[in-house]
């Protein structure tokens, strides 16, 4: 897979995502249903706390990546929900530590929402990954 980062402006770089990307070669894409702070009971997990939910959504993306034999690296696309931006944007070097551990800066959009599907539930992570 060759991916070909898109950026006619260079602020999103820095902040750790391209406005776009091309990718050839690629023989696999993989949609990724939206990952949460849900344990393996499916209960959510950290009530409260922001950073613990962020990271435990990353964890479960990457379990379905590496389920389907791919990694963090293989995202080309990251949309990010949150209840809360702000405190989200307190916390997300969780994220951007993980991503630039992986050598990835996929394509990123972030919403505020009012509420996520379980109310406990702060932030909630879909990604496409193509492999």
């Amino acid at each position: 897979m060759e991916r070909t980062a898109v950026n006619p402006v260079t602020w999103s770089a820095q902040l750790g995502f391209n406005q776009g990307e091309i990718v050839s070669g690629h023989t696999r894409t993989l949609y990724c249903s939206g990952q949460t702070a849900m344990g393996g009971d499916g209960k959510p997990q950290h009530a409260g706390d922001m950073a613990a939910q962020l990271a435990l959504s990353l964890d479960n993306l990457e379990a379905v990546l590496g389920e389907a034999g791919m990694s963090l690296a293989n995202l080309v696309r990251l949309n990010v929900y949150t209840t809360d931006v702000d405190r989200l944007f307190a916390h997300y070097g969780v994220l951007a530590s993980r991503l630039g551990a992986a050598r990835v800066a996929p394509t990123t959009t972030m919403l505020g929402v009012t509420r996520l599907a379980v109310l406990d539930l702060m932030v909630e992570l879909e990604g496409t990954a193509v492999g």
